[in-house]
C-alpha cells in the first residue's frame, strides 16, 4: 500500500513524471518513509549522500555551518520539494545540512536505485539540474542582497518570495502555511534575531504583515515589494 502511494507521488513529480511506469514502481518499492521531529536533522553537511529526499509534509531548512559556528540558511523547502539528489548523482557528500523546522515526513530514495535509473533515463539528471538552477538563481539573488541591501529590504524580499511560492490566498491576504520563527527569519535573511523581532514588530503595527495562530499573513505583496526594491 505504501509503495502504491509512493508511486503516485513520484508520478506527479516533474523529476520522475516522464519515467516509464515500471521504473517508477521499482523506485517506489525501495522508497523509505520517515518522520523527523522539529529541529532534528535529516542529514548533516559532509555525510555520505545515501538518499535523494522528497518532503512529503512539513518544512525542511537547508543550512551550511560556517567555521565561526554560525549557521547560514540557504533555503526553506516544503511539500513536494527535492533535496540531496545532486550529491547522490555526483557521488559526493551532502554539501549542506537538512533540518526540520517543524515535524516533517520525508521520502527517501536510496542512492543505488537513483543512480541506476538515472543511467537508463538521463532525463532525471536534466530535471534535477533545472531544480538546482532555479535554487541557484534564488541563492545568487540572496547573496547579492546580503552584500548590498539593508535588513528591511532583505526581509521584505524573503517574505515576498515565500508568499509567492507557498502562500495560501485568504480574505486577509496570503498566509504562509507553516510556522516561521523570528530566528528562522533572521537566518534566512542574514541578520540577528533581535533585528528580525524589531522589524517584524514594526511591520505588524503598520499592517504590512499579520500573525494569526502562529502563521504570518501578507496583506499586500506590493507594499513589501516596494520595501524590497528600496522604493518605500
Amino acid at each position: 500500500m505504501a509503495a502504491g502511494a509512493h508511486a503516485q507521488t513520484l508520478k506527479s513529480h516533474p523529476v520522475f513524471g516522464n519515467l516509464p511506469s515500471r521504473e517508477i514502481d521499482a523506485l517506489a518499492a525501495v522508497t523509505r518513509e520517515g518522520s523527523v521531529g522539529i529541529r532534528d536533522y535529516v542529514f548533516m553537511e559532509g555525510d555520505p549522500a545515501e538518499f535523494l529526499c522528497i518532503v512529503k509534509s512539513g518544512r525542511i531548512r537547508m543550512v551550511r555551518h560556517s567555521g565561526s559556528g554560525k549557521d547560514v540558511a540557504l533555503d526553506l523547502l516544503g511539500p513536494g520539494e527535492i533535496f540531496g539528489g545532486v550529491a547522490v548523482i555526483e557521488r559526493r557528500p551532502y554539501p549542506a545540512s537538512a533540518q526540520a523546522v517543524e515535524a516533517s515526513v520525508i521520502l527517501k530514495i536510496p542512492a543505488h536505485a537513483l543512480i541506476s535509473v538515472s543511467d537508463r533515463h538521463p532525463s532525471i539528471v536534466r530535471e534535477l539540474a533545472l531544480v538546482i538552477g532555479r535554487r541557484l538563481r534564488a541563492a545568487h539573488d540572496s547573496v547579492t542582497s546580503l552584500a548590498a541591501d539593508p535588513v528591511e529590504a532583505r526581509l521584505a524580499a524573503m517574505l515576498v518570495r515565500l508568499a509567492e511560492r507557498d502562500g495560501e490566498r485568504g480574505e486577509r491576504g496570503l498566509a504562509l502555511p507553516f510556522h516561521l520563527t523570528r530566528q528562522s527569519l533572521a537566518d534566512l535573511c542574514g541578520t540577528t534575531v533581535e533585528t528580525a523581532i524589531r522589524v517584524m514588530s514594526r511591520w505588524t503595527r503598520d499592517g504590512l504583515v499579520r500573525e494569526e495562530a502562529g502563521h504570518l499573513i501578507v496583506p499586500s505583496l506590493e507594499r513589501l515589494r516596494a520595501i524590497a526594491s528600496g522604493e518605500a
